[in-house]
């Protein structure tokens, strides 16, 4: 008999405690007036997140196992943006199957939605740029940009931005929006030699053949210049002061070409002393007519 009781006692309490979790997780919280929400909704949301991201991860996994490490990471860019999409469809998806108006959380989160909209329209902008450069393969790390008059040698690309480091070691940091609005130049996409030019004039009644070998001794013997292909001497004009040459040769390394650029001016200029070749500042001629 004392069983019995004991055994009901144990019945009336775990029901009691059943309901009184029944009603715990039953208790809804109103946000505004059309929405309503149960602890017991919240936790089957947070439930679908969780096994979501369990799923999202197993996923990652099995695609990027056999990518070679470059492409792992571009992917986990990409995946990490997407992500969240997956997970907002699924918020979408878990509220309407517990019964929430998702119509009424649109209408409640307009506003709200519009201003973030807006707000994230050159972000989606440069995600967009940022695929395309994943997929044409028009940058890569290690060369040498040019965009709107900024050079810079690429260190990284993400999805958003691209960070290049200038030859003043100074961080450029490109939204991947201006590859599609600007034009963009890459000097070592053919190679990582390029050409490179120093101009300069020279008085009329010089001898032109003694300034195409005196152009083409400050370059040869400079040591970034490579012999293969060889300096050239260009005759490009007669100009209203000078005659003007322009020295053409190639360096291994144009990202600081700035450099021997300038060494080979201090050149010229040494040799053109030397050998009294004159190098003209502008003349004008000013002719008074009496009347």
């Amino acid at each position: 008999m004392v069983q019995d009781l004991s055994k009901i006692e144990e019945t009336i309490t775990e029901s009691s405690i059943w309901e009184s979790t029944k009603e715990f997780l039953g208790r809804h919280i109103d946000i505004g007036k059309d929405i309503s929400i149960s602890i017991l909704d919240v936790l089957i949301v947070i439930t679908a997140i969780f096994i979501t991201t369990i799923i999202l991860r197993i996923i990652l996994r099995v695609i990027t196992r056999n990518l070679p490490e470059d492409d792992k990471s571009k992917f986990n860019v990409v995946y990490g943006y997407f992500r969240w999409l997956i997970y907002v469809i699924i918020l979408l998806i878990t509220l309407h199957s517990v019964g929430i108006n998702v119509t009424a959380v649109f209408a409640a989160s307009a506003a709200l939605l519009i201003g973030v909209g807006l707000a994230l329209q050159t972000l989606f902008q440069d995600i967009i740029s940022g695929v395309f450069i994943l997929i044409d393969q028009s940058v890569h790390v290690g060369d040498i940009i040019e965009i709107e008059d900024k050079v810079g040698r690429v260190e990284e690309i993400k999805l958003r931005t691209t960070r290049a480091v200038t030859i003043d070691n100074k961080v450029l940091v490109i939204p991947n929006h201006l590859y599609l609005t600007n034009s963009l130049y890459n000097w070592t996409q053919n190679g990582a030699t390029t050409r490179e030019s120093v101009e300069v004039g020279v008085a009329y009644g010089s001898d032109v053949q003694l300034v195409k070998k005196l152009l083409l001794q400050a370059a040869s013997t400079h040591e970034d210049v490579i012999s293969e292909p060889e300096p050239t001497v260009l005759f490009t004009n007669f100009g209203d002061s000078s005659l003007n040459f322009k020295l053409v040769f190639t360096l291994a390394d144009s990202f600081k070409a700035q450099f021997p650029k300038s060494d080979i001016r201090f050149e010229i200029d040494r040799l053109f002393r030397e050998n009294n070749v004159t190098i003209p500042f502008p003349q004008r001629d000013i002719h008074i007519i009496e009347k």
